[in-house]
């Protein structure tokens, strides 16, 4: 496993040791005894997978403390473009955004930690998005940041009038409007 530090504290790229041979491949996708020797020592207690199509952007989501989530985003298949907002007040990142391409030809997966929004664009006909969360969803702790923030203003990969986004999503507060969630 190869696992990549990003310019935000502890957010990382993993990507699997792939072993593929004329029958298709095989790989690890999660390894608790890896993990912790990478440095990644967590419990998961909850999977969550989603399937959408071509267009569909999901989020930007968190959860507060004291139910604020690690989360593990991987894709099973098709490709998306993965955005993660730091909103960890006093970390030089704060307010800045990591935007990745993950899909089921690269296998990489991402490690979010509690402190981010995060949200996903898919970008292929259809996608289904699994990851693996260190807290359990609790709806009072529900939070996000809306898509076209002005002050983040994320590039996504898909025009405005390719995007499909639930109605809940769309009146997302701005980030001058969530305060101090972490």
């Amino acid at each position: 496993m190869k696992v990549t530090k990003t310019p935000f504290e502890g957010l990382l790229i993993i990507e699997p040791r792939v072993f593929e041979d004329a029958r298709g491949y095989f790989f690890e996708s999660y390894n608790k005894n890896e993990f912790h020797k990478a440095g990644i020592d967590f419990d998961f207690v909850q999977d969550n997978q989603s399937f959408s199509k071509k267009g569909v952007l999901r989020g930007l989501h968190f959860q507060r403390p004291p139910f604020a989530q690690m989360k593990l985003i991987r894709v099973l298949s098709g490709t998306i473009q993965d955005i993660v907002v730091d909103l960890r007040k006093g970390h030089s990142t704060f307010g800045k955004y990591l935007s990745i391409e993950l899909s089921s030809e690269n296998k990489k997966q991402l490690l979010i930690p509690a402190g981010f929004a995060h949200g996903f664009l898919v970008l292929s006909e259809h996608a289904h998005v699994l990851y693996k969360c260190d807290e359990f969803y609790n709806p009072e702790s529900e939070g996000g940041l809306r898509y076209n923030d002005p002050t983040v203003r994320v590039e996504w990969g898909l025009g405005q009038d390719q995007l499909s986004l639930a109605p809940k999503d769309l009146l997302l507060p701005l980030m001058s409007d969530i305060g101090d969630p972490f």
